[in-house]
């Protein structure tokens, strides 16, 4: 009975290590907001950032499905609101947010910089609804106060980081047979764009950024280095994803928060999907522009016919670079291992 006692006694001191040994890993859920973005991070110390805030109205659609996400996460505050830019699929959710969930800080580029009544309006009631609140607006090269993963702010309000960073700043050869974008003077082209490092995993998200300003950030030599995650940008649309952004970056995996009848454009698709390096590109939803030639197989699409929504896509992230994906409307996993230094 001793013997019994002092081996049961040890099996659990060692699995009681064991298990303090095993770092917690970094949870990202990316939520359908139907052809928005809101991107949920929760990190090992229990810290969230919630990159957007998807659409307003639908009575608050949105709003309970980031709710819903983060009380599945085991949140009762998202600390850290990051609005990229001040469109309505973007921002339009904050005002239901607030009134659902306590949020401590929220993250912007500053005042929006689009002349339309649309966006002028989303804007007002952006700053109406956060009046009481803490906020952070930034620039390129700042970051956000998070214990366990680093956030680093690439591109904001039009401007990028001034150099490369550590690592980064050689030629990229893509550039030389990259057409030439006209300029655009939306909201997209000033999204708060970030980097998010956590160990040696690097995960790239730069809200709608369009091409002329990735082509800044990227030529004539890469700025930014290579990503092992990749939120599409744009979600998916054609006006963003140029061959010298997504082939210079070399993700190993890409998440696109396109809607069914958002995004997934044929020539953005088809860039991330032939990127060098690129494991598994996932979708939010089915792309009906996609059709069956530009969209991944339906393991790798969270929503595949309209009315079937609501699912979303949730990665795991180890310190060690480890990637492993879940689709929530069928449970399907895939482990993705990082296999360079």
């Amino acid at each position: 009975m001793r013997r019994l006692v002092c081996g049961a006694g040890m099996f659990l001191c060692c699995l009681i290590l064991n298990t303090a040994a095993s770092p917690k890993p970094l949870q990202v859920f990316f939520i359908d907001v139907e052809g928005g973005q809101a991107t949920l991070f929760v990190t090992p110390a229990g810290q969230s950032l919630l990159i957007d805030t998807g659409w307003p109205g639908g009575e608050g659609r949105d709003a309970d499905r980031i709710v819903s996400t983060a009380k599945q996460a085991g949140l009762k505050r998202i600390d850290y609101v990051l609005i990229t830019h001040f469109h309505r699929d973007h921002v339009g959710g904050v005002p239901q947010l607030s009134e659902r969930i306590k949020i401590g800080t929220f993250v912007d580029h500053g005042p929006n910089l689009e002349n339309s009544d649309v966006t002028r309006e989303d804007f007002a009631a952006y700053e109406k609804a956060i009046s009481k609140s803490k906020r952070m607006s930034l620039r390129p090269g700042n970051g956000i106060p998070l214990k366990g993963m680093t956030v680093q702010v690439l591109t904001a309000a039009g401007d990028h980081i001034s150099g490369p960073l550590p690592g980064a700043g050689t030629a990229n050869p893509l550039c030389e047979s990259e057409p030439q974008p006209s300029p655009d003077d939306s909201e997209n082209a000033r999204s708060l764009g970030i980097l998010i490092t956590f160990g040696k995993l690097r995960i790239i998200d730069l809200g709608d950024l369009t091409k002329k300003k990735e082509l800044e950030l990227m030529c004539p030599n890469n700025a930014v280095g290579t990503a092992d995650l990749l939120v599409v940008s744009h979600h998916g649309f054609d006006q963003s994803s140029t061959k010298s952004l997504v082939w210079a970056l070399r993700p190993r995996v890409a998440v696109m928060d396109n809607g069914a009848h958002k995004g997934g454009s044929p020539e953005a698709w088809q860039t991330v999907h032939d990127s060098p390096g690129l494991q598994d590109l996932w979708q939010l939803h089915y792309s009906v522009e996609g059709g069956a030639e530009h969209n991944v197989a339906e393991d790798l699409i969270a929503n595949v016919e309209n009315g079937a929504d609501g699912n979303f896509i949730k990665a795991t992230a180890e310190t060690d670079g480890t990637i492993t994906v879940m689709n929530s409307r069928t449970g399907f996993m895939k482990t993705y291992r990082r296999v360079h230094p």
